[in-house]
């Protein structure tokens, strides 16, 4: 194996864990939470 065969590999698992995330964040289950949150700063004690 290769230097360039294990940066092929490196860049596909990094893309593969990127989708990943975004599926994850734009998810419906999760919106509730991220909602919540985006509003802490503004919520005054």
């Amino acid at each position: 194996m290769d230097i360039n065969t294990l940066r092929s590999i490196v860049t596909v698992i990094s893309f593969i864990v990127f989708i990943g995330i975004m599926v994850w964040a734009w998810s419906s289950r999760n919106a509730a939470s991220f909602d919540e949150a985006a509003r802490l700063p503004f919520e005054q004690d």
